[in-house]
C-alpha cells in the first residue's frame, strides 16, 4: 500500500514488508475516514443550518440504513486488521527451532551480548544474513527496552526475568538498536547497532580473537563445569534415570512439565531460572522439596551458561 502519511526506516527484516503494510493500512484509513466524516460534518452543518428564525426545522430521530452500515463497516475493517495483526503477532512470537540464540544483558547504559560459542561484545550486535536469530534479554538494573526499527522488534527487558524476541534480517548492513523504555541519566545514550554479515564473516567473527588470548568457554561449555561444580549432578540425571530430582536428559525437547499441584507449566528460560534460583516456588510432580535455593549464589551468567548447558542434553 501506498504509504501516504508515515516514513517508516527501511525494511531489514522477513517481515518488515507485513508490519509496514498492516500500519499505512490503520493510518490511512484512519485519515480517509477522519477527513471523510469530518468534511460531512462541516459541510451538513453548513448546509442545513437555520437560516431565520421563522424556519422550520426537520427532527430525524434515526435511519436504519444508514446506522446499519455505519456499523457493520467499521466492524468488518476492524475484524480484518485484527485478524490480520494476529496472524503475524503470532510469527513475530514463534521462532523456529533452527534460530541462532544469543544472550543480551542490559546494563545502565549499554547492550552487552554473548554468543553460543561464548564469544562477547558490547553495543554492536553482530547477526549472519538470512538466518533467524532469538534474543533471550535480561536486566541487571531497571527496566530497559531492546528496540530495531529496522527489524520492526521491539521488546521491554526486565530485571530477573528473561524476556525474548526475534528476527530474520534480509539485509546487509549496520542499523540502528535504541532503548525505547526512559532508564536514567544516559538513556538517550543507550544506542547499540546491529551488523548483519554474510554467514562466513559471522563464522569469523566468532573465532576472531587478540594474540595471546586464552580459548575462552561456550556458554553450554561453563554451565558443564557449573553442573558439577554446584552438585546438580548429585540430584539430576543425564541419562533418564530418576533419583532424587528430576532428569535433565531432554529438558527443553518436552516442552512441558506436570507440577505437583497438577498444573502444567511451560519449559524456558524463565521456568529453569526461577526452579534454580526458588526450587520450592513450581514443585515438580512425584518429587519432594528437598533441593536448596541458589539464589544469591549465582550471577545472572552462571544461570545463563546452565541454561545453555541444559538446552544441548
Amino acid at each position: 500500500m501506498f504509504d501516504l502519511f508515515t516514513s517508516m526506516p527501511e525494511q531489514a527484516a522477513t517481515w518488515s514488508a507485513d508490519v509496514d503494510w498492516l500500519n499505512d493500512l490503520i493510518t490511512n484509513l484512519s485519515v480517509f475516514f477522519t477527513v471523510t466524516l469530518t468534511g460531512a460534518m462541516i459541510y451538513l452543518g453548513v448546509k442545513y443550518r437555520k437560516k431565520s428564525e421563522d424556519q422550520e426545522v426537520a427532527y430525524i430521530t434515526h435511519n436504519a440504513m444508514l446506522e446499519t452500515v455505519w456499523t457493520v463497516v467499521p466492524t468488518i475493517i476492524c475484524a480484518v486488521m485484527f485478524v490480520y495483526g494476529i496472524i503475524s503477532y503470532k510469527e513475530m512470537r514463534t521462532p523456529p527451532s533452527s534460530a541462532i540464540e544469543i544472550n543480551v544483558d542490559a546494563y545502565s547504559w549499554r547492550w552487552d551480548f554473548t554468543y553460543p560459542g561464548g564469544k562477547k561484545s558490547t553495543n554492536t550486535l553482530v547477526v549472519p544474513l538470512g538466518q533467524p536469530i532469538r534474543l533471550i534479554m535480561t536486566s541487571h538494573d531497571v527496566i530497559h527496552s531492546f528496540f530495531i526499527p529496522a527489524m520492526r522488534v521491539k521488546e521491554d527487558v526486565y530485571q530477573g526475568n528473561y524476556s525474548y524476541l526475534w528476527f530474520e534480517p534480509i539485509k546487509l548492513g549496520e542499523f540502528h538498536i535504541f532503548c525505547a523504555e526512559y532508564c536514567g541519566l544516559q538513556h538517550s545514550a543507550m544506542i547499540g547497532k546491529v551488523k548483519v554479515v554474510t554467514q562466513e564473516e559471522y563464522e569469523d567473527y566468532l573465532v576472531d580473537r587478540k594474540a595471546g588470548d586464552a580459548p575462552q568457554l561456550s556458554p553450554a561449555e561453563a554451565g558443564k563445569v557449573l553442573y558439577t561444580e554446584k552438585t546438580c549432578n548429585t540430584c539430576h540425571s543425564l541419562d533418564g534415570s530418576q533419583t532424587l530430582g528430576p532428569s535433565f536428559k531432554g529438558l527443553f525437547a518436552s516442552k512441558e512439565r506436570k507440577l505437583a499441584d497438577g498444573t502444567v507449566v511451560p519449559i524456558d528460560e524463565n521456568y529453569i531460572r526461577e526452579s534454580i534460583l526458588q526450587p520450592q516456588a513450581k514443585m515438580v510432580e512425584g518429587f519432594s522439596p528437598i533441593m536448596p535455593a541458589f539464589e544469591g549464589q549465582l550471577s545472572e551468567e552462571d544461570i545463563a551458561n546452565l541454561i545453555a548447558y541444559l538446552k544441548t542434553l
